[in-house]
């Protein structure tokens, strides 16, 4: 008589509960095993999947994680290591392919920003323009660095500012060492930006910091966060702008 093990069905039924009951049903690692079933036809992929998690330190920082860190797990190949970036690939195109392009909340626009990091694990720059009802007029990366830096380039924002004809601007770039408080080099570039899309009558309303699927806000009066750079009103004053950067690095 065939002896029968544990995992004799779980595929089987660890599909069944998804379709069931959803993905909010499952425990990280289940959905790991979900996502490694994609990619390995015939394995007990559970303890791959808790070594993943404990060995990355949560399910976002796998699914940010370079494939040339996945591959370094014993039973992931490159095919494997591909799926896994290729399922948060789909869920930043998903959220990307939704949105509304009329009028949106602030809380939408934050949401739409903040799926342009999903499966980063190098320092991006996000700029969102909008016209004075809050419309979305474009969402996208306008630099890619390395996990340490990313240079903004300002001619690029300026011109896609212009080109859209925008009337605000929001920027934001991530932090892939998951601290998500803003460097000397962050106040700086804040200031740098916000000088160039004056030239242009664009409003820079706001510079964000995104780690670990959060953000710090440097414009919030009431966040985690307040630099004082975007105290200066409508009325552009540049050496006001750098006063309040000095004022910060002396804090």
């Amino acid at each position: 008589m065939k002896k029968t093990s544990l995992h004799d069905g779980h595929r089987d039924r660890l599909r069944e509960k998804f379709i069931r009951h959803g993905l909010s049903s499952l425990e990280p690692h289940e959905v790991v095993e979900l996502m490694l079933y994609a990619a390995v036809p015939r394995k007990d992929m559970n303890p791959l999947a808790h070594e993943l998690l404990e060995g990355f330190g949560s399910f976002p920082a796998l699914l940010d994680a370079p494939i040339e860190e996945l591959m370094k797990y014993k039973g992931i190949g490159r095919g494997s290591a591909i799926t896994i970036k290729l399922f948060s690939a789909i869920g930043r195109f998903y959220i990307e392919s939704k949105v509304d392009k009329g009028p949106t909340s602030m809380e939408e626009v934050i949401d739409i920003i903040l799926s342009k990091f999903t499966g980063r694990s190098n320092e991006a720059v996000v700029l969102t323009l909008l016209d004075g009802k809050g419309k979305v007029l474009y969402c996208g990366v306008v630099t890619e660095g390395t996990a340490n830096s990313c240079d903004v380039y300002l001619r690029r924002i300026v011109g896609l500012a212009a080109s859209y004809d925008a009337t605000q601007a929001i920027l934001a770039h991530n932090h892939p060492s998951g601290f998500a408080l803003p460097s000397r080099t962050d106040l700086q570039t804040t200031v740098r930006v916000k000088e160039a899309l004056a030239l242009v009558n664009v409003t820079l309303i706001d510079h964000m910091i995104v780690a670990d699927g959060d953000y710090v806000s440097m414009a919030q009066d009431e966040g985690k966060l307040h630099t004082g750079i975007f105290d200066i009103g409508d009325e552009y004053d540049a050496p006001l702008e750098r006063k309040a950067v000095a004022d910060w690095e002396e804090k």
